[in-house]
């Protein structure tokens, strides 16, 4: 099963990806946790330490196995074949996570993630190997990622919103963009609830049924972002995602 995570910038898609990784990861599943976001924080966020999260080979330095597969010039193979070495070659094995990261925020001018993007969706296909395996990708803020078509084949997308006129117009978006490149499951996390009024804003900014479940407003979670070494997810929080997980399950839980 292939789940990705996407929404506006600062909605807390990274938190609510990395509690749900780790509440996969408590069902005994593997859980390919896919950092595609160049600002890549998604390693902190599940627990793997910094100094050697950084040390992951990023799918954006992988210039000759990228050229190698996807074709030199200005065409490139849109499928091109990854084989089971080279996933183990560039991820870390966390307990039953293995984690990959997309990379690091390229200079401005120089080339576009298209080749990426292409190695990254490659990846995606490869990746289950077995009917009960989860991928979770942590998408970049906002569209264009879908514009790339890189969360392509995934068989739900989940969009997190917070309770505010932009977060829902940028899930509309997210939503129409994911139906475009043939997702037929696209739900709703609502995160940072204060007050009821909130939910009932998002609940009602969308179809009946869309919203799988609300996380309320943590100090503990805000306070948690500031800190130069950010701890993983608190109790509360991964208690909301086993709910959310259920739900996946019962929806998407028989994708191969």
């Amino acid at each position: 099963m292939k789940l990705a995570i996407s929404g506006k910038g600062g909605v807390g898609k990274t938190t609510i990806a990395a509690a749900l990784i780790k509440s996969f990861a408590e069902t005994s599943r593997v859980v390919y946790a896919i950092d595609a976001d160049p600002d890549a924080c998604l390693a902190a966020a599940i627990g793997i330490p910094e100094d050697r999260a950084w040390r992951i080979k990023p799918v954006v330095e992988m210039r000759d196995k990228i050229r190698q597969v996807s074709g030199e010039g200005a065409f490139y193979t849109l499928n091109p074949s990854i084989d089971e070495e080279t996933i183990k070659e560039y991820s870390y094995q966390l307990g039953n996570i293995r984690f990959l990261r997309m990379g690091d925020v390229k200079k401005g001018g120089s080339e576009c993630y298209c080749r990426e993007n292409t190695f990254l969706s490659a990846l995606i296909y490869a990746l289950l190997l077995d009917r009960n395996d989860v991928v979770v990708m942590d998408m970049g803020a906002g569209i264009e990622h879908l514009s790339r078509g890189t969360a392509r084949g995934v068989d739900m997308m989940l969009v997190v919103v917070e309770p505010s006129r932009n977060s829902i117009n940028t899930a509309r978006n997210v939503i129409s963009m994911a139906r475009d490149l043939g997702i037929k499951r696209v739900r709703i996390i609502g995160n940072k609830i204060r007050q009821a009024a909130e939910k009932d804003f998002i609940e009602t900014s969308f179809p009946p049924g869309d919203v799988l479940g609300f996380v309320e407003f943590s100090e503990a979670i805000w306070e948690n972002s500031i800190k130069p070494v950010p701890v993983t997810a608190e109790e509360g929080l991964l208690s909301g995602m086993r709910e959310v997980r259920e739900k996946i399950l019962g929806e998407a839980g028989g994708a191969v």
